[in-house]
This record gives C-alpha cells, sequence and structure tokens, in this order.
C-alpha cells in the first residue's frame, strides 16, 4: 500500500513539476459595437481567466459575462438582461490551440502566430480563426489578439429599434499576461 500511495505522489509531483502551463486569473477582454453618431457601446472586463499549455499550444479562456463593465449603467443592464440573458448564459468560453507554438521560440520580439478554436457565447458554439501575438519573457507571456464576431451568429436578438445603433461586427480584443502558476 505505501509503495501505491508513493507512486501516485510520484506521478502527481511529475505532472505538477514538468506542467509548462502559464496562466491568468485577470486577462483583460474589450469589446466595441459604436456605430458612427451614436452613443459609444464599449465594455471591458479585468477578471478573465487563460491557460496556455506551452508544451502542446492548447489554449482556453473563460469570461464571466456580467463582469464585462460599461460607462453607462443602464447599457450595462440591458447587455445583461436584453441581449446577453447573462442569467441564463453566465459565461463565455474560448477552447482553442495556437498553431505550430513553440515555447522555445517565445521572445521578447512579437510572433504572431494562428489561433484556432471553439467560441461559446449566449449558448452557440462557433469556430473561430484568428491571429495572436505573443511575447515572452522570462517569467510571463503576454498573448494578445483582436477579431470580430456578428451578434446574430450567437442568436443574440437586436430591436429593430436599436439595430442601426449597433456595430453589424462587435470588435473584440483580448490582453492576457499570462505566468507560470
Amino acid at each position: 500500500m505505501k509503495k501505491i500511495a508513493f507512486l501516485g505522489l510520484l506521478v502527481f509531483a511529475g505532472n505538477v513539476m514538468f506542467s509548462q502551463k502559464v496562466m491568468t486569473r485577470t486577462g483583460e477582454i474589450k469589446f466595441e459595437a459604436s456605430m458612427p453618431a451614436f452613443e459609444e457601446i464599449a465594455a471591458k472586463n479585468n477578471t478573465v481567466s487563460c491557460i496556455l499549455d506551452e508544451s502542446t499550444g492548447d489554449f482556453v479562456a473563460l469570461a464571466l459575462v456580467k463582469a464585462f463593465k460599461f460607462k453607462a449603467p443602464l447599457m450595462e443592464e440591458h447587455f445583461n438582461e436584453n441581449y446577453i440573458e447573462s442569467s441564463k448564459f453566465p459565461k463565455s468560453t474560448f477552447k482553442g490551440k495556437i498553431l505550430n507554438f513553440d515555447a522555445s521560440k517565445l521572445s521578447a520580439a512579437k510572433t504572431v502566430y494562428d489561433l484556432e478554436g471553439d467560441l461559446t457565447l449566449h449558448g452557440v458554439t462557433k469556430k473561430i480563426k484568428t491571429k495572436i501575438t505573443l511575447v515572452g519573457t522570462a517569467d510571463k507571456v503576454n498573448a494578445t489578439s483582436n477579431f470580430s464576431v456578428k451578434p446574430q451568429d450567437y442568436n443574440i436578438e437586436i430591436p429593430s429599434l436599436v439595430k442601426n445603433k449597433i456595430a453589424e461586427n462587435v470588435k473584440i480584443a483580448i490582453n492576457f499576461i499570462l505566468q507560470p502558476k
């Protein structure tokens, strides 16, 4: 019995020691859906979790939808209750992979990779393909990306009364500073 417990502890310690994951719980996602000549529609979430497995290039992010903050409290309320329905769909996730990722090539110079995966928003999952920029230092990796999504692709209904005030393509920007944990 002692041998089994020791082997289990050894395997667990080996996984922890050789794990090559970097992560954050304070990542930032911004989005903007503004149209010219109308009120700004933009929000920021600074509590996004993200993990990058440096050995495989697997990239996973989780954002709690209610954590998006707007300048106008009423806009935030409408976003959560009427559009994104955050009580019904409390989180958004991305599960994907950084293609041809090689952690040994990370440097202080910006390196651009292809990022592919599944974005789940408002209960709908869609494939996403975009670019991600990585900058590495001895103790962290900064990951940034910009892409757009269409609300209708995620079954987010925009009332006809405000349809011309909200962009057809919502711009999303991510900024994650990932560190070993």
